[in-house]
């Protein structure tokens, strides 16, 4: 049979999987995104990406700014099941009921590890080596429902935030288009999650950004890897603000403050940590354009003994 489907998510991940669908044997039969809301410096208003591609497809987009009251639309529908991928807004009891497969949802971590709303930077920030994503049933709790099937990634010593959302898109999709069919024909036993073992992903904030250079050399690289491309990891010199990009674990440290740069060549600018050396390999100031080291000390002579400033100097 073909699977009626309503999807619902908003940002840029969840494109692959709604693409997959539209590519595929699925009837989507509408899309759920949030309401549109200013973006950008300019701050004008702007469709999801899932609209965009929602109206470019000719699928009926639907905006409420809340599921609550919302069964009545839903259930005109007749969905088999709802895909869910970073929809943003709670699905209430009543309208998980509605669809007779559930409502499936598509998670960027290997559940239970990092429930909630930032998986992918997270999971960076803590060091894991290995990410993925999961296919699971929905209830009522955040990410707590059964899983219907996984696929790992490792996180690579080049990767950060940006290159590892991209990468579990694409594997969410493919997991997503494998998964359902399989769960349609009975094929799946679900598998509870064993909540012992879950952590916590929370949103990410701005005010996270900042860099505290006493931490330990691997933990402020992931820390770096892992708020890019957003917010960035920031840091002060002269009282400016220094965006950090990207950054490599250096030789052992020297006796030097926390900060202090101890040297800088092609490779980049070494900065003393807690516990060893990092080594800056690309960087931004303020009005500035994001830059390899060895160019960025060219438009912004630094000397070897400065020091950047903690979070919270």
């Amino acid at each position: 049979m073909t699977l009626r489907v309503v999807f619902a998510g908003t940002p840029e991940f969840s494109i692959p999987c709604l693409r997959a669908l539209l590519d595929g044997q699925f009837d989507v039969l509408a899309v759920l995104t949030q309401p549109d809301r200013p973006a950008g410096r300019g701050r004008r208003v702007k469709p999801s990406p899932v609209k965009q591609l929602a109206a470019r497809s000719g699928i009926p987009v639907h905006q409420p700014a809340s599921l609550k009251g919302q069964e009545p639309l839903l259930r005109s529908m007749n969905c088999d099941v709802m895909v869910v991928v970073a929809y943003g807004l709670l699905l209430p009891a009543e309208i998980l009921a509605l669809p007779t497969l559930g409502c499936v949802n598509v998670h960027a971590s290997l559940l239970p590890r990092w429930r909630g709303a930032a998986p992918i930077q997270r999971a960076i920030e803590a060091g894991d080596a290995v990410t993925g994503v999961t296919i699971m049933l929905m209830d009522e709790g955040m990410d707590t429902g059964p899983i219907l099937a996984t696929r790992p990634t490792p996180i690579n010593e080049d990767d950060n935030a940006g290159t590892v959302h991209d990468r579990l898109g694409r594997l969410g999709a493919e997991l997503l288009i494998d998964t359902l069919p399989r769960w349609v024909n009975k094929e799946i036993e679900p598998q509870p999650q064993d909540s012992a073992r879950a952590t916590l992903a929370p949103k990410l904030k701005k005010h996270e950004s900042g860099i505290d250079w006493q931490r330990f050399t691997l933990e402020t690289r992931c820390k770096i890897k892992a708020l890019n491309p957003w917010p960035v990891a920031q840091t002060r010199l002269r009282g400016q603000r220094i965006r950090l990009w990207n950054a490599i674990a250096g030789a052992a440290g020297v006796e030097a403050a926390p900060g202090t740069i101890t040297q800088i060549d092609e490779q980049g600018i070494a900065v003393q940590c807690g516990d060893g050396m990092l080594v800056i390999t690309e960087l931004q100031r303020d009005g500035g354009s994001r830059l390899r080291a060895a160019d960025f000390v060219n438009g912004f002579p630094i000397d070897v003994g400065e020091r950047f400033e903690s979070d919270g100097d």
